[in-house]
């Protein structure tokens, strides 16, 4: 499938904006690189086990799931600290979150409520 770029003329590309987004966009994907070689030779591994003989296929099987299994209990936990790491690093730049934003956005429902009140 080929990659189509749309760009408006004048605009950056969100990486050449903001630098820390490209950062972390190239560490995710050399990781799911590395998780995806990873499965890929540890199937291949197994394949060649079962081939020989040395282990039942249905225990190759098994032992694959498990290593899909754990790997993805290990992303979980990864994503995790990375979210936090990920939020100190933005709290220390004052950069609002998410819940900021939406806590703000609560807070001038209420007073654009209240002005409605006090203009009848």
């Amino acid at each position: 499938m080929a990659k189509v770029e749309v760009r408006v003329e004048g605009s950056k590309p969100e990486e050449e904006r903001n630098p820390f987004l490209a950062m972390a966009r190239r560490v995710l994907m050399a990781s799911i690189g590395a998780v995806a070689l990873t499965q890929d030779e540890t199937e291949k591994f197994v394949t060649k086990l079962v081939e020989r003989g040395e282990i039942a296929e249905k225990d190759g099987r098994k032992l694959v799931q498990d290593v899909v299994d754990r790997r993805r209990s290990q992303t979980v936990k990864v994503e995790e600290q990375l979210d936090r790491r990920i939020g100190d690093i933005l709290g220390r730049m004052n950069v609002p979150t998410k819940a900021d934003i939406e806590a703000l956005e609560a807070k001038i429902v209420a007073l654009s409520k209240k002005i409605d009140e006090l203009k009848r």
